[in-house]
């Protein structure tokens, strides 16, 4: 009754499903309330791990109950994306076929819906063109990571969409990259005058680190070493950080160091299990991920992998049938190692995922930005874990790791701070003693008039404000030099000043204990996630350290 819908009893409970039982993280409710206020094409631009796909779903059945849509035909770059999705929809009590097929021509009316791939669709636009048409089922099209749009030899996957999905009555675009490197166009994208992609919705790395919730900080050890290749018989040495950089062709310095045969990829990737066996002193089911650059390659590194380990590693490449079906073994597994070349690069979620390899010749922002999204998805509030990306020492993977890295650190350090500013508050109120003693400078804000000294008397923001009227009004009645400082004294001191006090604001209603408490552990377990890198030393080991330094555990202390 309550959503104008004649359904059978099964039908509507079916519907329901979506709606219950989700609890929606801050930006998802935000981004849904805009999305179902708007009828334009809506991108949404979302950080690795985020949760884009529960909040496209949320959609979905939202605008199913509303009656706005009837049909779901969700688009993905990869196959194994297609399961992954279906998946996540029958938990939300959306039914999609991810077996269709452009031969089948028809959904099958039990289905909400169908996960078909770019590759799919662009190969019979007309089919799709059609599907969406149907009056008696208008559709609501989801892209995810919609940048993958024309990524193809001939450059059709674009134009072939537009013509598809044209009809479609809602279209909701999803992406933790907008852009493209080769700076074509994405359909259905709006651009500002700068030939930037303008999101409905943003949600950035930073954003979603500051909410606690959703991502994990990450370092990257950068690898720097000696490689030594042949050109026209003529031999050269040089180390991987001064690879010719502006050469548009992969640096032979990278080739080199990324061969299997020499001495620097088996000498990161035994580091980096070294890492990863400490990280699993921890977390016992802790994963590791090696992106190689070829097929060839990941099976090279695989057979490293197992000689260090003394267990095999698993693989993922397109080549192999099964390679769906390993990467979730893999996840559901406590293995070591998986090697891929782009299988787990995008939207492939491997929560236990903590320390990588970037072994791949592509250097672009889109590709790293990928492949650091597999490994900061936080897999709970009390999951303290730093994550590592080992990093061939070479421009521009350096400068992008960097701008990751002060992410990070910006926003411990704005955490931290308002710890602190709290606890000074609290402290200036009698309270006792300060929670950190040592004031770090991390920045400031813009600066906001507060008062004015102007000959013992202080005088406020609002008093200056009617001051200046005063001295407007009187215009040329009142001496040029005279300040509206001077005017407002005069006023005040006469008693003319206008009632016009401060706007009372709002006093913020302060935190409950156990929040405020929540907020410093949560500092905390990120400083222990980040002194566990750089000592080596396990996160229960610094625990107990701070046990006996203050007497007993977390749980039992005071702010």
């Amino acid at each position: 009754m309550i959503n104008g819908q004649a359904l059978c009893p099964q039908c509507n409970l079916k519907k329901g499903v979506g709606s219950m039982g989700v609890e929606l993280r801050n930006w998802q409710q935000e981004a849904l309330d805009r999305f179902l206020g708007r009828r334009e094409d809506f991108l949404t631009v979302a950080t690795p791990g985020a949760g884009k796909t529960t909040f496209a779903i949320t959609a979905a059945t939202k605008l199913i109950t509303l009656g706005e849509v009837r049909r779901i035909i969700v688009v993905v770059p990869t196959a194994h994306l297609r399961s992954q999705w279906a998946a996540s929809a029958t938990r939300l009590g959306i039914q999609l076929d991810y077996r269709f097929s452009n031969a089948a021509a028809v959904i099958a009316s039990d289905y909400d819906g169908v996960v078909v791939t770019y590759q799919t669709v662009a190969t019979t636009p007309d089919l799709w063109r059609r599907l969406c048409s149907d009056p008696r089922n208008p559709t609501l099209v989801v892209f995810d990571e919609i940048h993958h749009a024309g990524d193809h030899e001939d450059q059709a996957w674009g134009v072939a969409l537009k013509h598809a999905f044209e009809p479609a009555a809602r279209r909701l675009l999803l992406s933790g990259t907008p852009f493209r490197t080769d700076q074509r166009p994405i359909p259905f994208v709006t651009y500002n005058g700068e030939n930037r992609a303008v999101p409905s919705y943003n949600y950035d790395y930073g954003m979603a680190l500051q909410d606690g919730s959703v991502v994990r900080p990450i370092v990257f050890p950068a690898m720097d070493g000696e490689s030594k290749w042949k050109r026209a018989g003529e031999m050269t040495t040089t180390s991987v950080a001064l690879a010719d950089t502006d050469d548009k062709t992969v640096p032979p310095a990278l080739r080199a160091a990324l061969a299997a045969e020499g001495e620097w990829i088996p000498s990161v990737l035994k580091e980096a299990d070294e890492a990863l066996r400490k990280a699993r002193e921890d977390t016992p089911d802790a994963g590791g991920l090696v992106i190689a650059s070829d097929q060839q390659s990941a099976y090279a590194y695989q057979a490293i992998l197992t000689k260090i380990t003394g267990e095999e590693a698993a693989i993922a490449v397109s080549d192999n049938p099964e390679a769906s079906q390993v990467i979730d073994n893999f996840s559901a597994s406590t293995s070591r190692w998986i090697v891929a070349v782009q299988m787990v690069s995008e939207g492939v979620d491997i929560l236990r995922l903590t320390v990588g390899v970037y072994a791949s010749r592509i250097r672009t922002q889109l590709f790293f930005t990928q492949v650091v999204g597999r490994f900061v998805r936080l897999r709970g509030e009390n999951d303290e874990t730093c994550a590592r990306l080992f990093i061939p020492s070479i421009e521009p993977l350096l400068s992008f790791a960097k701008d990751i890295e002060k992410t990070v650190d910006a926003v411990i350090a704005e955490e931290e701070e308002k710890i602190r500013d709290t606890q000074r508050e609290s402290d200036e109120g009698g309270s006792g003693s300060t929670l950190f003693p040592e004031v770090e400078v991390v920045g400031s804000s813009a600066a906001v008039h507060h008062a004015t000294i102007a000959n013992g008397e202080s005088i406020t923001t609002a008093e200056k404000v009617y001051a200046e009227k005063v001295l407007s009004f009187a215009g040329s009645g009142l001496p040029r030099n005279i300040t509206p400082e001077a005017v407002a004294l005069i006023l005040k001191v006469g008693g003319a000043m206008a009632p016009t006090p401060d706007p009372a604001q709002p006093e913020p209603s302060p935190k409950p204990l156990t929040k405020q408490k929540e907020d410093v552990r949560r500092v905390i377990r990120r400083k222990v996630g980040k002194l566990n890198v750089l000592t080596g030393r396990p996160h229960q080991h610094i625990h107990a350290d701070m046990n006996r330094m203050f007497g007993g555990p977390i749980t039992a202390a005071t702010l």
